[in-house]
């Protein structure tokens, strides 16, 4: 069986190559995801994938990398570095779009994932969604939207 931070990386490669069927095989039906930058809670398997597949829109090239890890069993905490260029429309929480500004971010993050049995049941994932629009330019448009 595979170790759970094994498992953690795995689903943030599956993430950067785009492979949302892999990374739903790592997810357990019933798990679930906590993205308190958006304040968004993911029920399911299907909605997480979801919102990965949302943010892979928005920044096609985006990838992660993991820059540190650490285990005590089950809960793994991930330190990653997410990077990538808005050349997609960017899905917000509320149902809008940010239409593509083409600039790069990078922002630092943390995933704090329980894993069980080779599957992921939750992850906490922290990270800087302030920083992030303001790289891509989306605080500049919402100051000029008037």
């Amino acid at each position: 069986m595979a170790e759970a931070v094994d498992v953690a990386r795995e689903s943030i490669e599956c993430f950067s190559a785009g492979d949302f069927d892999r990374l739903r095989s790592l997810l357990a039906d019933d798990s679930h995801e906590e993205e308190y930058a958006t304040q968004r809670h993911l029920e399911g398997a299907d909605a997480q994938v979801d919102a990965a597949r949302g943010w892979k829109e928005a920044f096609p090239d985006g990838r992660g990398i993991v820059t540190g890890a650490c285990s005590d069993g089950k809960r793994v905490a991930l330190e990653i570095t997410w990077e990538g260029t808005q050349s997609g429309p960017m899905r917000t929480p509320d149902g809008q779009e940010l239409p593509p500004t083409n600039r790069h971010g990078s922002v630092h993050a943390c995933q704090v994932m329980e894993i069980e049995d080779g599957m992921i049941r939750s992850t906490h994932h922290y990270f800087d969604l302030m920083t992030l629009m303001q790289q891509i330019g989306a605080t500049e448009r919402a100051g000029t939207a008037a």
